[in-house]
């Protein structure tokens, strides 16, 4: 038999080597080949997990308990003694419009002819091209207002706070602040990476104590309270205040958001409520959304500390200048408020006449002076959604204040006066307000099988 030649022309010891390098390369690829991907655990929804549950667990209650939600409610127009949601008048006690002037005719005209001027933006930061003449203007006339050298407007008041403390303070330095602070010093002071501190709601004593404990261990400390707090419509000891923090060597922030066309005879804030210079608070902070019908917040005090905010904040030096018409809005405002001291003087006959209708029908009104804020302690939750549900199925707007925004205890209603309401309509939203109360407090409310429902609706 003739033998077989080489398979493919290849010699035996060729074809050997050709198999071993086959072989070696299928161990290298099978190496080297991407592993199966692990099953990665289902993404989790973002933020806060308890502010989740708690917000589902109040839609499940309002469900189970045949209540609207009250939030969020469209208004038709201008929201003023009276407003329109849907198409339905209601009585309004639920806006900043304090003086009546969004909606004022000067103020709109001014608005517009900032419009034509300059455009609905500056489409810039102001510190490279945004800067107009309105601008300056408007802070000029606030620093006149407050009594100091100068003023900075920035585009959200909540941003004011946060980027002027969280910038003026740092690590090394504290921050003492009222106990119901708003949530953007607490922000603010959390960026800052100061020590924050608070103390007892108006307690200037336990301020004193704290300051004389800090003042020696931090470099700075800043003293950050309210000129009228929203809340409960009470007021700080401004001139307590401004005795403590200036013997201990500390710094003094005023937020006067809803202080300003509110407290004192002519609206110029809480100096001027109880007669004192303005110059012993170092940081005026307010808001343009109260009575001067815009949006945005502003710093006044000295002229160093503004040209450093206006240099180098970042809530400023890195966002749009303030749209012209909302600033040539309040300075309309302003000149307004200043011209017609009346408004001021309605307002506070307003509201002191709608704190005493209410501790009169036997309302629990808590610490407010009856200058423009008024709440209606109610001490539940529930209690609170379904007289202001009723209130609003009998045309009056006023808004519930729910745990977790206070303490379950304080849940309440909270009413806002204008100079726009008259007698009448005061008195009416008293009346219905007590009527509704006495409501609720008859009706019989099965907590625990409200608790299992909320339990089942959880788990289902």
């Amino acid at each position: 038999m003739t033998p077989r030649g080489p398979a493919f022309g290849l010699s035996a010891e060729l074809r050997t080597q050709l198999l071993e390098r086959q072989a070696s390369r299928r161990t290298t690829q099978a190496e080297t080949a991407p592993a199966t991907p692990p099953r990665l655990p289902p993404r989790p929804p973002l933020g806060d997990p308890q502010i989740r549950q708690e917000l589902q667990r109040i839609r499940d209650a309002g469900r189970i308990l045949g209540i609207d939600n009250p939030f969020f409610r469209p208004h038709d127009g201008i929201a003023g003694a009276e407003t329109s949601i849907e198409g339905r008048m209601l009585l309004n006690m639920v806006s900043y419009n304090y003086l009546g002037l969004n909606g004022d005719a000067r103020v709109h005209a001014a608005a517009e002819a900032a419009l034509r001027r300059y455009g609905c933006s500056v489409s810039a930061s102001r510190l490279v091209s945004g800067e107009r003449p309105v601008h300056r203007e408007l802070e000029s006339a606030l620093a006149e207002w407050h009594a100091t050298e100068d003023c900075l407007a920035l585009v959200s008041g909540h941003a004011t706070n946060v980027t002027a403390i969280g910038h003026l303070v740092g690590a090394g330095d504290a921050i003492v602040h009222d106990a119901l602070a708003h949530n953007s010093v607490l922000q603010g002071a959390m960026l800052s990476g100061a020590q924050r501190v608070p103390f007892p709601h108006n307690d200037v004593a336990a301020l004193d104590r704290a300051l004389a404990s800090l003042r020696p261990r931090a470099k700075r400390v800043l003293v950050v309270v309210e000129g009228h707090y929203s809340m409960d419509g009470d007021v700080p000891d401004l001139p307590a205040l401004v005795e403590v923090v200036q013997r201990n060597g500390a710094w003094l922030m005023v937020d006067e958001a809803h202080s300003v066309g509110v407290l004192g005879a002519t609206g110029r804030g809480v100096a001027e409520h109880f007669g004192i210079d303005p110059a012993g608070v170092d940081i005026w902070m307010g808001t343009l959304s109260k009575t001067l019908c815009g949006c945005g917040g502003y710093i006044a005090g000295s002229r160093d500390l503004v040209e450093y905010l206006r240099c180098s904040a970042p809530g400023f030096v890195y966002s749009v200048g303030m749209p012209p018409p909302v600033a040539a809005a309040a300075i309309a405002a302003l000149g307004i408020m200043r011209a017609e001291p009346w408004r001021v003087e309605r307002l506070h006959e307003n509201a002191a006449l709608f704190l005493r209708e209410a501790q009169a029908a036997g309302l629990n009104t808590g610490a407010s002076i009856g200058a423009a804020i008024v709440p209606v302690i109610l001490g539940s939750s529930i209690k609170a959604a379904r007289v202001a549900d009723l209130l609003f199925r009998r045309g009056i707007n006023a808004q519930p204040i729910l745990h977790p925004a206070v303490p379950e205890r304080s849940a309440r209603l909270r009413f806002f006066l204008s100079s726009l309401h008259g007698p009448a309509q005061i008195r009416t939203a008293v009346a219905e307000t007590a009527r509704a109360v006495a409501e609720v407090e008859r009706m019989k409310l099965d907590i625990a099988g409200l608790a299992a429902r909320l339990g089942a609706a959880r788990q289902g």
